[in-house]
């Protein structure tokens, strides 16, 4: 295999390691947006009436970025948001407040 051979062929995978790069980052970016924007508030009044504000936003907040949504009120009403209510620990209670 000459050197320019060698050459074009890190270049393509080069160019396509960044192509690939760049659809994760914009993949984030969309997440990330809608994670300050939605979940931020949305987590906020639901964890603002337990003594655990801390825990309760960090998981809330883990929980909204993948399901991409928050139940009504500060409690229960899980039932609105299926992957909220169905995401469950290794011991099998509810990982989301």
């Amino acid at each position: 295999m000459g050197a320019r051979s060698y050459t074009s062929l890190l270049l393509v995978f080069t160019v396509l390691f960044l192509v690939t790069l760049s659809n994760v980052a914009e993949d984030n970016w969309i997440y990330y947006i809608y994670c300050v924007t939605d979940c931020q508030p949305r987590c906020t009044y639901r964890c603002s009436a337990t003594s655990h504000k801390k825990p309760c936003m960090f998981f809330c907040l883990k929980c909204c970025a993948k399901c991409l949504c928050v139940p009504a009120g500060t409690y229960g009403n899980k039932q609105t948001c299926p992957c909220y209510n169905n995401w469950k620990t290794q011991e099998g209670r509810p990982k989301c407040p």
